[in-house]
């Protein structure tokens, strides 16, 4: 296993290389930071002088072998827009996104792992088309209308959530006031996922049960939660565990839009100003760390595989 984690490790920095080059390309296609400055206030001197300084008078490839050689320092660069250092604003907004991420991640597997395998033993039944029909629901509702609809609903008319930020301004509740702020965003990230894995879990438990050692078990009499808590849903985790690795880089996306609408001070917050002012480094910064969680998830997905399957042998 160790053997395999390492050999993993070392192809993923090939792929990191690889989606940095692609990132910097789009990136520098989109225009230069200094067009966000441009005025009649500011001459043409001063802009030339500024490009200078953060070195965008170069080619684009000068640019991003001077940014990789800071990489490999341990450097992600300045803010051309605050001049903070990017390891410390990544660092600031890393632990709100996590959070609500992981928090998010975990409910929606709490409701659709026990959902698919109810729809799946029950499958034609009323409980079974509420439940693919929830889920389709879940699927194709948008993000952002999803979160517009629990602000009408909870703030205004309701006035039970916050519906902006991470905690109330001059409050001391703690985690109780943390939590308050992050139900609606776990709310519209969990019920989004859940609607995607129901379907996925629902498919791979039915295809699972309809197997030969399945029918031999039932007919020996071991029980019927014994068969399918026990027998069929370890063997139906493994495509299970790749819909939830899968759902990592979907976090990442979503959550960009959840912390726009509800003021969460995390990373998508922060991508998303970075995209607006064309903060480069940022927006780097960022890429870059996405790169590396969805890497390791990926990972992850593959140790869970053997710890599922104990067949399963890595070399």
């Amino acid at each position: 296993m160790w053997k395999y984690i390492l050999k993993r490790i070392l192809i993923a920095i090939p792929v990191l290389i690889g989606i940095t080059i692609i990132d910097y390309v789009l990136m520098s296609l989109a225009g230069s930071p200094l067009s966000m400055i441009q005025g009649a206030h500011v001459s043409k001197a001063a802009l030339e002088v500024k490009s200078a300084a953060l070195g965008l008078n170069q080619p684009v490839y000068i640019q991003y072998l001077s940014w990789l050689g800071q990489i490999v320092k341990g450097n992600l660069g300045y803010s051309i827009k605050s001049h903070e250092a990017v390891t410390a604003l990544i660092a600031t907004h890393l632990g709100p996104t996590l959070l609500l991420m992981g928090v998010s991640l975990l409910v929606s597997i709490l409701i659709a792992l026990p959902a698919g395998i109810y729809s799946a033993t029950h499958q034609y039944q009323k409980g079974d088309y509420t439940l693919v029909g929830l889920s389709f629901l879940g699927n194709s509702v948008p993000s952002f209308f999803l979160a517009l609809l629990l602000i009408y609903i909870f703030t205004i008319k309701l006035n039970l959530l916050p519906s902006n930020g991470m905690t109330t301004l001059g409050a001391n509740d703690g985690p109780l006031d943390i939590i308050r702020h992050m139900v609606m965003g776990v709310i519209v990230l969990a019920f989004s996922m859940a609607g995607t894995n129901i379907r996925y879990i629902r498919s791979a438990v039915l295809e699972i049960l309809q197997q030969d050692y399945l029918r031999t078990a039932c007919a020996k009499g071991i029980g019927r939660f014994k068969v399918i808590n026990k027998h069929a849903l370890r063997n139906a985790m493994i495509p299970v565990i790749t819909v939830f690795g899968m759902e990592i880089p979907s976090l990442f996306g979503g959550a960009i839009i959840v912390e726009q609408v509800f003021s969460w001070p995390g990373l998508g917050l922060m991508t998303m100003n970075a995209i607006i002012s064309r903060d480069y480094p940022v927006i780097m910064g960022v890429s870059l760390v996405a790169a590396v969680v969805v890497l390791l998830g990926n990972l992850l997905t593959d140790i869970l595989y053997a710890a599922v399957d104990p067949t399963i042998q890595y070399r």
